[in-house]
């Protein structure tokens, strides 16, 4: 079975996040009472298929061909690595999942990983 680099996407400047910016600290620590327990779950539900975990992302620097480093946002939230049968499968994974269902993730982007077994 192929493995597939899965990466949830938020828009920082959007409606879920200007929701989460609202929240008091108490109120974003309820959501966290209740997510943190959901992402879990959804890993031991779907252990099998998870190669590696992965885990959030923090602030983002590129480098560019000429040497120039900067600091760049992007959509890039939280990455794992998943094995499935197909492209569709290993999408079909993030129905639901938490990072969008509790959490102000708005997608998942998932990609074969090529050149291995």
């Amino acid at each position: 079975m192929p493995d597939y680099l899965a990466v949830f996407t938020s828009d920082k400047t959007g409606p879920k996040w200007a929701k989460w910016y609202a929240m008091t600290p108490q109120e974003q620590a309820q959501v966290q009472r209740v997510g943190i327990p959901a992402v879990a779950a959804w890993e031991e539900a779907h252990r099998d298929s998870i190669v590696f975990v992965g885990g959030p992302l923090g602030p983002t620097k590129r480098i560019d061909d000429a040497g120039t480093v900067t600091d760049v946002v992007n959509l890039l939230t939280v990455f794992m690595v998943v094995r499935a049968d197909s492209h569709e499968a290993a999408v079909r994974l993030f129905e639901d999942h938490p990072h969008m269902t509790v959490f102000p993730c708005d997608g998942v982007e998932v990609m074969p990983v090529l050149g291995g077994d």
